[in-house]
């Protein structure tokens, strides 16, 4: 019989670009995570504008890496977090 599914939801604190032009966020745990608008997989087109990603500051995605007890992710020195 399957449980309920571990979760683990953290902020999003900012964002960058990854070296392909994928946007990043930053998440309150200190982990990254992709956050692509990938249709017919994902659909999250509020990445594709700064208004957008700006008004997702503070939506909590589930981490992965937190439920791996991963250690925090490296961060590029300029961030892009909006505008």
């Amino acid at each position: 019989m399957n449980g309920p599914t571990p979760s683990c939801p953290r902020q999003i604190t900012g964002y960058h670009l990854d070296d392909e032009g994928h946007w990043v966020a930053h998440l309150s745990c200190g982990h990254n995570q992709h956050v692509r608008h990938d249709p017919p997989l994902v659909h999250r087109p509020w990445v594709l504008s700064p208004d957008g990603r700006d008004e997702m500051l503070g939506f909590k995605l589930n981490c992965v890496k937190c439920l791996d007890d991963a250690p925090a992710d490296a961060r590029p020195m300029t961030v892009e977090a909006t505008r």
